[in-house]
């Protein structure tokens, strides 16, 4: 037994050092970016639509460097709205009262997708579907709120009010909310995190014996409130698809779904708290209906953790992926707060242990405020190790799996500045999103496969170029390009770009 365990602990260390010599060439790396309580957007209320740009481009910057490629941003943290919505007044984050827009005018939402999609990154915008009021003694409340024009669907829970889940009107109109920014907006997702229904209160119960009374059809009231939030789970899944079947549908769960003194499939913890049964949220259940197409479980623990260690939720979480992809959710909000999270190797360590496993597709971090002053070196583990180079997302077959056309190089120039490389889109169905340009020295095996290989990846232009200014005149080199569609399909190589000296001149050899 005693051998068996060291020969695991030894292949776990060789994978993770092997992996911090091989990095993924597909992971999503993303981080969450939280307006409620203006947690890390806007960093107050009432700053000018100016100011508000600014702080937004400069966080996608820190985050672009940092090596992310997409971000998960809050648009509807409590019944309210980061753009104009038909539905929901402006959330008071934005200017310090509900209902009054941003000045000088204009729309958040169409900026921000905008400005990320520029930068090569996806957006997945955040909703909160059942939290209404923040706090009732302090929150701004517009007269146009829901919960002043339809008061008969919340109900009051410590100091926040909620949709009532139960109510079928309640779903509908989260539906509704959601459809609508489907449909006007180019969003890449729709992401939920882990407040279904809220978190218990010590003694006092989640107030819905009313609704409960009028539709629980003899369920019991666990099963019937799980009833309710795998309803509108089904229908987002049947709404959004509708819409754009390209739209992504993700749901970030508190991290462990039962323990295994609860069921038999639960994970060796003792949480305290858990989806199934203090959230009502069966969210293993959604992933393997299909439902939904990726989980981040919010694994805010460190190794060896007394009661949910790290090492067991991920690989527990891992094991339930049924073909849909799982990145963990990281806490870098953590980092220096006891003993565990102290130690600078922590989070790295998490990122690997995730790395080692293959049903892991990628990571999400809580939050961007979080990585402000590089906390224990943090963002340089991730700048200069193990996010030093691009990665591509992965892709969801079950979604789309048909590549663009492969583009062809047209021409390359030797300038002052590096090597001008050019090439044309042969992709006549309009498909293509990104390009993939690689760079091979001679002799090297030409392998697409690795991201080390990588030398950029560029948005879709009309005449498609690249300036290499990390070009070394005399030395032979390689280039291939791909091209990607909106889901990270990659199309076929192009044919090699050959680059030689010869008699001192540089010679381009495009083959077929």
């Amino acid at each position: 037994m005693v051998k068996h365990l060291l020969a695991g602990l030894l292949l776990f260390g060789l994978v993770q050092q092997t992996l911090a010599q091989q990095p993924p060439k597909r992971e999503l790396r993303a981080v969450w970016i939280a307006t409620i309580e203006n947690i890390d957007w806007p960093s107050r209320k009432g700053l000018s639509a100016d100011e508000q740009k600014r702080e937004f481009i400069a966080l996608l910057d820190q985050h672009q460097r940092n090596g992310m490629n997409a971000i998960v941003f809050q648009v509807r943290p409590a019944a309210d709205a980061f753009y104009p919505s038909p539905y929901e007044p402006w959330s008071e984050y934005l200017t310090g009262r509900q209902g009054q827009p941003p000045i000088p005018y204009y729309d958040p939402l169409e900026f921000m997708i905008t400005e990320t999609h520029k930068r090569g990154m996806e957006f997945h915008a955040w909703f909160n579907p059942y939290r209404a009021v923040a706090n009732t003694r302090s929150s701004s409340i517009a007269p146009n709120h829901i919960t002043r024009t339809k008061p008969q669907w919340f109900l009051t829970y410590g100091d926040k009010k909620y949709f009532d889940p139960g109510i079928p009107e309640v779903r509908n109109y989260v539906t509704d909310v959601i459809r609508d920014v489907v449909k006007r907006y180019d969003i890449d997702a729709i992401h939920f995190d882990d407040y279904f229904y809220p978190y218990r209160i010590p003694g006092r119960d989640f107030p819905d014996a009313g609704s409960y009374r009028l539709y629980g059809k003899g369920r019991y009231l666990d099963e019937w409130r799980r009833f309710n939030v795998d309803t509108i789970i089904q229908m987002l899944s049947s709404t959004i698809k509708a819409e754009k079947p390209w739209v992504k549908f993700g749901i970030s769960p508190f991290g462990v779904w039962r323990n295994r003194d609860q069921d038999p499939d639960g994970s060796a913890t003792r949480a305290g708290v858990t989806n199934y049964d203090d959230l009502y949220a069966d969210v293993i259940k959604w992933q393997r209906l299909g439902w939904i197409d990726y989980l981040t479980p919010q694994l805010y623990w460190e190794f060896g953790h007394r009661l949910v260690p790290y090492e067991v939720a991920v690989t527990w979480w891992a094991q339930h992926a049924y073909g849909r992809h799982v990145y963990i959710g990281h806490a870098p909000y953590r980092i220096g707060s006891t003993a565990g999270w102290k130690d600078p190797r922590e989070m790295g360590r998490q990122i690997n242990a995730a790395r080692s496993l293959n049903t892991v597709q990628g990571s999400v971090y809580f939050s961007s405020k979080s990585f402000n002053g590089n906390p224990l070196g943090f963002e340089d583990t991730l700048r200069n190790h193990l996010y030093h180079y691009p990665a591509l997302r992965p892709t969801m077959p079950w979604l789309d799996n048909a590549p663009p056309e492969a583009p062809y190089f047209i021409d390359a120039f030797e300038r002052p500045e590096g090597l001008e490389v050019r090439w044309a889109d042969n992709d006549t169905s309009h498909q293509t999103k990104q390009y993939v340009l690689y760079k091979f020295r001679e002799g090297e095996v030409v392998n697409v496969n690795d991201p080390t290989k990588i030398l950029a990846i560029l948005p879709q232009m009309t005449d498609p170029m690249h300036m290499d200014k990390t070009y070394i005149k005399g030395q032979k080199y390689i280039y291939i390009v791909t091209a990607l569609d909106r889901m990270q399909n990659e199309s076929m190589i192009s044919d090699p770009l050959r680059v030689e000296i010869v008699n001192g001149k540089p010679t381009f050899e495009f083959e077929p």
